[in-house]
């Protein structure tokens, strides 16, 4: 078999290699992954400019393809171009902080797991609820391994990604996995102003994250939240069906 891994913390990301060790018993895996970390870059794709390629070494060792471009550019290069053989699961992570809520439509690890869907291929985002430095990626990349293996033999549903949540808690602690939707949590942004040495404003975006009433129950929010890993799936296709015939009938009364 072979997967294709990717991520947006970039190519030298921790969870990433992590992910690799792993995934590596039961498959051959070839990185794709930015050159530079490109979080919360969302479907970016790079139109206006070459898309650049290089050999990534560590202790001058092979380790992949560094891509100076988003997570999205990273999968459809890797699968159009940078892989001899068919891919049959791609793998995005393992982030460094969720990707919950809102949160999903900013993410480029999400995005990078939706471009292997829209593509043909199975493929599977996976977080890990911390945003600490010193986070250990052990447990959440062999619960990935367990998901590829589910997601290529078992989910009759593989042409959907999946987006996996792992909370950042010892694993005696988890208290399991449940399928969940996708909440409205979202970042309630502030803006901290702050002025450079030559008196030149500029901000830096913070804040907190803030749960909606449609978070009661049922969330990839309130799932993390609880100790529980959230797996939740997802689709590119954004159409509110519900709102459909609705929209149709008020349309007709428009006139050119």
């Amino acid at each position: 078999m072979r997967f294709l891994l990717t991520n947006d913390d970039g190519i030298y990301a921790r969870g990433l290699g992590a992910l690799y060790q792993e995934l590596s018993k039961d498959a051959d895996c070839i990185v794709v992954a930015p050159e530079v970390e490109q979080s919360a870059v969302g479907h970016a794709i790079t139109i206006s400019r070459p898309l650049m390629v290089r050999q990534a070494r560590k202790n001058g060792h092979f380790m992949g393809w560094a891509v100076a471009g988003t997570p999205a550019d990273c999968v459809k290069i890797g699968l159009r171009e940078l892989s001899d053989k068919p891919v049959d699961l791609v793998v995005s992570g393992i982030n460094l902080g969720a990707n919950v809520g809102i949160n999903v439509l900013y993410s480029g690890t999400v995005s990078a797991a939706t471009e292997g869907a829209i593509l043909g291929v199975p493929s599977i985002a996976i977080s890990l609820g911390t945003h600490s430095r010193d986070a250990d990626y052990s447990f959440a990349a062999r619960f990935a391994r367990k998901v590829a293996q589910f997601m290529l033999h078992h989910n009759p549903n593989r042409h959907i990604p999946l987006n996996v949540n792992v909370p950042a808690i010892p694993e005696k602690d988890i208290k399991g996995v449940v399928v969940t939707r996708q909440g409205q949590a979202r970042l309630m942004e502030q803006f901290e102003k702050r002025i450079d040495p030559r008196e030149n404003v500029y901000y830096w975006l913070a804040g907190e994250t803030q749960v909606t009433e449609s978070d009661a129950g049922g969330t990839d929010f309130m799932a993390l939240q609880s100790g529980m890993i959230s797996i939740t799936p997802i689709y590119y296709d954004m159409t509110r069906y519900d709102a459909l015939e609705e929209l149709r009938g008020e349309i007709g009364k428009l006139t050119p």
